[in-house]
């Protein structure tokens, strides 16, 4: 077993490493983004920055946890039901034991020398014959039960492999568990110790009036760029799209000229012995476009979102993304700063904080201002931000569908209370969520 358990730890890893790969090169993107907006900015200390590694490492910390809890009820669902195919394996071979068991038993009384018995008995040929038939049936159903019984024998083996390998998966991730919620307690005793620190720095720069500005302005920043990324994006699977439909209507164009070929050279050899009916030569004409169409494979389309429904057409039609108190609305004044873009809902520290419609997470890190940050875009040029959580759930990739946890409230960012930061964008411009959600 301890080779089993090996193996299964090096299919493990092998997966979390491609997994990872995918996300490498968008990640590098991302990177490349946020390195950008901050090189634009004047350099300054900010108490939310000392803050944001820890924050950062909290939410990768929660990210993980959720990760490992899911990837346990998954294993464990798949354990279940490996121990009832065991269980019904199990009742199927002993059933099928039993059945040979007669049969080898009952062989045993008749003798081995039945059929030479009977070809010397001298009786009747027919019932001779009969009886060597019938001796036949029952001979082909013992091999049928000998070879069904070593099947089930040999899946019973199977079944007791991936049930170990699944056993040790369980405890790996069970390791890995103790050792996330390690961290996490020590990244958010780190946390607590900074943010004593740090308090009375960061109550000053929450009161600054330009520091929000600057906040909105590199969320403006980031949120271009982003529409940027995803236009280049989209251009890139267009064309590789094209490209795709043309080499396989340049295949379906050769197949139908080969298969002309082949029609036309079988056609003259049917009609040289004869040469009497010319008409039996094919007509050399080029395979109509239908037919060429007809031949291709279909491609999955990009299309603009990509997702089930077009994101302007749920209007009225949006949850709030946290259960909370709405304590700041879009366009109410902020204090001495810019009117809010978007809103902010009061909730309990670890709400769950849920995608208001499907579509694919483009952003997924921290950002000063608005602490463990996710945005989604889904399509047409409509983005959602979700902003001051405790921990993202989510990585930049993962496609999500309306409902799907992403993230869990918080107080990240510098931000005084615990809750979410809320806004709605399309072509990179802030609009009212109420209007979109419905309010009864």
């Amino acid at each position: 077993m301890p080779s089993a358990h090996a193996a299964k730890l090096t299919e493990r890893s092998r997966q979390k490493r491609a997994a990872e790969a995918e996300r490498a090169e968008l990640q590098q993107k991302l990177a490349t983004l946020k390195r950008d907006i901050t090189q634009t900015e004047h350099a300054r200390s900010h108490a939310a920055d000392e803050l944001g590694h820890s924050e950062k490492a909290i939410s990768e910390a929660n990210r993980a946890l959720h990760e490992l809890a899911a990837e346990q009820r998954e294993t464990e669902a798949r354990l279940n039901r490996l121990n009832e195919e065991q269980t019904r394996l199990a009742n199927m071979v002993s059933a099928q034991q039993t059945r040979l068991a007669k049969l080898i038993r009952e062989q045993y009384v008749a003798g081995n020398e039945d059929r030479v018995k009977l070809l010397l008995s001298g009786d009747n040929p027919n019932r001779i014959n009969r009886e060597l038939q019938y001796m036949g049936y029952v001979s082909q159903a013992q091999a049928r039960l000998i070879e069904s019984l070593r099947a089930n024998l040999q899946a019973i083996e199977a079944n007791r492999s991936d049930a170990q390998n699944a056993r040790d998966e369980l405890e790996e991730i069970a390791q890995e568990q103790r050792e996330q919620k390690t961290a996490l307690e020590q990244q958010k005793a780190r946390h607590a110790s900074l943010l004593a620190k740090l308090s009375n720095k960061l109550a000053a720069q929450r009161k600054e009036a330009g520091s929000v500005a600057r906040d909105e302005q590199r969320l403006a920043g980031l949120l271009d760029r982003l529409g940027k990324l995803i236009e280049e994006q989209r251009k890139a699977d267009a064309a590789a799209q094209e490209k795709r439909r043309q080499e396989q209507l340049a295949r379906a164009r050769a197949k139908s000229r080969d298969d002309m070929v082949s029609k036309e050279s079988s056609s003259k050899e049917k009609s040289k012995p004869s040469r009497t009916n010319p008409d039996s030569i094919d007509n050399d004409e080029p395979p109509s476009k239908t037919s060429i169409r007809n031949e291709l494979v279909p491609v999955a389309g990009v299309q603009d979102s990509g997702f089930v429904r077009t994101f302007n057409t749920l209007r009225g039609q949006l949850r709030l993304p946290v259960k909370g108190d709405l304590v700041a609305r879009y366009g109410s004044k902020r204090g001495d700063g810019p009117s809010w873009k978007g809103l902010f809902i009061r909730a309990e520290e670890g709400s769950e904080v849920r995608a208001v419609a499907a579509g694919r997470v483009v952003f997924a890190e921290w950002l000063r201002g608005f602490g463990n940050l996710v945005i989604i875009d889904h399509g047409s040029e409509y983005m959602t931000i979700y902003g001051n959580n405790q921990a993202v759930l989510k990585r930049a990739g993962d496609m999500v569908k309306t409902g799907d946890t992403i993230a869990s409230a918080g107080n990240s960012g510098g931000n005084e209370q615990s809750g979410l930061y809320f806004e709605m964008r399309h072509q990179g411009r802030a609009f009212d969520p109420m209007d979109w959600v419905i309010t009864r």
